[in-house]
């Protein structure tokens, strides 16, 4: 299903120009062994282009198809490092730079022997000549550029080798030739054709090797079946395998179509390659800036979960316009596949939607942010004090299919919110509000709407509810009796009083008492008629335990009783 969408996608690229053709790859390039007529090396030119920030970066230029290198010895046809153009030793291995050397010479001047072109004759005799061995003063000139990591294409009279026609002509017959692979039919596409051994790298991702890894990939017996070796167990042909790889490199470069959420690297596309799509929905998901104004979106959500267009400009959003969500994270040379989403941009909003809705709660007077992203969502889960601060793949995964497919929340994220509101003895507007969204989701039980709604609810005598809000009238009572203390009964009880209020509860109402008597009468007063009102809520025996599910509840109405208490009175 995913390298389906992205071959389909690769139809769009190719039909807009935006990537190379079967047989070519994009790379990025460095610099050009400029040679004259008779294959003389004259110069080495660097082709490094400054970026907005001033700094120099490769040019990316369409070249034939890249090898996957992993070891040995694998030649690249008119675009590779020094190392095998020219045979220069930068690692202290000369045989294996002469081995490398030759190899190259070996490849292009069967490719390019009698290949009727000045860049094709030009290229083959430099190769018939060039010694390896031999000083050369272009070489010896341009070493600061030589050693740097990249790779050279080669120029011929102002001509880069490989766009002269004669000479693509040659490899695409050569690349025809020698597909190899044995004739299977392509679990992409359906039609027989020769398979792919072994699969483009896909660049990009973080916290990947840079020199790519692989999506599909087959390194052991133990993966084998009907003795089918390496990428052959997939059933991909070549033609399928380049245009997936094609298409996930395009995205991945681009940043348009990428965000990161924790070690998962995020990428977005729609079916007809509008990048508005991926804006507004990276947006919406994540921490990426937002493409147009809140009130924009705001409109274009609205319009969009009704199931009706939108226009920007030139621009039209269409709830019906296919979707694509990838979630990939780094697994040594190869990809993990966290998520995959696949549906309509209406149903994407739709879905939201129904999320952000659980998510709603009563919010500090200083939190202005009107919605919580999948990635401050996450941040609520992990331990602040900790050196890797990002929460585990598994759960990352696990949030964003259960969002983008409004379907229960996992266990994980109920259990890792627990455990930080715990070791941290205090709720915050994140941790509620999960909470609150999980309870709703992922709950039956008839209490879950009287507990779970945005503010205060004060009718409910429902008894962990009523515990968390009576918990928090005694740390007030006890922050205005001694404003400054240090040591609160949060910071002592919080955790056991949710666990086992019958033991807990006896002792802080006997210290209530004392910090009322050193209240002024009209605080003293205030606070009695708020005890008076919970107590009278309470049965005369407090359960000697309270389950996990009650424990949540218990949360949310000291989170919300809470706010209620720093909430500024009208006048």
């Amino acid at each position: 299903m995913i390298l389906q969408a992205l071959a389909d996608y690769y139809e769009v690229l190719a039909a807009q120009g935006k990537v190379a053709r079967p047989g070519w790859s994009s790379a990025k390039v460095i610099g050009a062994l400029c040679l004259d007529e008779n294959g003389v090396l004259t110069d080495i030119l660097s082709l490094k282009q400054a970026d907005a920030k001033g700094k120099e970066r490769p040019v990316v230029k369409s070249v034939p198809e890249q090898v996957t290198r992993t070891a040995g010895v694998k030649v690249n046809f008119l675009c590779d490092g020094p190392g095998y153009l020219l045979g220069l030793d930068a690692k202290g291995n000369a045989k294996r730079a002469r081995d490398c050397f030759d190899a190259a010479a070996a490849l292009h001047l069967s490719l390019l022997e009698g290949v009727d072109s000045p860049a094709a004759r030009a290229v083959y005799a430099f190769f018939t000549n060039w010694n390896p061995d031999a000083a050369h003063p272009v070489v010896e000139a341009q070493r600061e550029l030589l050693s740097e990591p990249g790779s050279f294409v080669f120029r011929v009279q102002g001509v880069f080798a490989h766009e002269d026609g004669a000479i693509r002509a040659a490899w695409e017959q050569h690349r025809a030739q020698n597909a190899d692979g044995p004739v299977m039919q392509c679990a992409v596409t359906g039609r027989y054709a020769p398979a792919a051994r072994l699969h483009t790298p896909i660049k990009g991702v973080r916290g990947a090797q840079s020199r790519g890894a692989a999506l599909v990939s087959y390194n052991a017996d133990a993966f084998t079946s009907y003795g089918q070796k390496q990428s052959y167990n997939a059933s991909v042909s070549e033609s399928a395998m380049f245009a997936y790889t094609t298409a996930l490199n395009h995205l991945l470069a681009d940043k348009t179509h990428t965000a990161f959420l924790g070690d998962t690297t995020v990428i977005a596309w729609s079916a007809n390659g509008e990048p508005l799509y991926n804006d507004i929905a990276l947006s919406c998901l994540l921490d990426s800036p937002a493409p147009v104004s809140d009130e924009e979106l705001t409109a274009l959500l609205e319009a969009l979960v009704h199931g009706k267009p939108y226009d920007f400009g030139a621009v039209t959003i269409d709830p019906a316009e296919p979707f694509y969500l990838l979630g990939l994270s780094p697994n040594a040379a190869r990809l993990s596949v966290r998520f995959f989403w696949r549906n309509t941009f209406g149903q994407l909003a739709r879905n939201l939607q129904a999320h952000q809705a659980r998510l709603e709660i009563v919010r500090p007077a200083f939190d202005t942010s009107t919605q919580l992203s999948v990635g401050q969502l996450l941040w609520e889960t992990v331990n602040k004090k900790s050196k890797d601060k990002a929460a585990p793949p598994v759960l990352v995964g696990g949030l964003m299919q259960a969002i983008l497919n409004n379907t229960p929340y996992p266990a994980a994220l109920r259990t890792a919110v627990m455990l930080r509101i715990r070791a941290e003895r205090g709720v915050t507007r994140g941790q509620a509000a999960l909470l609150k969204a999980i309870k709703l989701k992922n709950s039956t039980s008839p209490e879950v709407q009287e507990v779970c709604t945005v503010g205060l609810n004060e009718e409910t005598n429902y008894l962990p509810y009523v515990l968390g809000r009576l918990f928090s009238v005694l740390e007030a009572i006890q922050s205005a009796a001694n404003p400054n203390i240090n040591t609160t009964i949060k910071d002592k009880y919080f955790v056991s009083a949710a666990a086992t209020p019958a033991t807990i509860f006896s002792r802080l109402t006997a210290l209530s008492q004392a910090h009322l008597r050193k209240l002024e009468t009209g605080a003293r007063i205030s606070f009695e008629k708020q005890l008076t009102a919970l107590y009278g809520l309470l049965p005369a025996q407090l359960p000697a335990r309270l389950t996990l599910s009650e424990q949540e509840s218990f949360y949310i109405g000291y989170y919300q009783q809470t706010q209620k208490r720093f909430t500024k009175k009208e006048d």
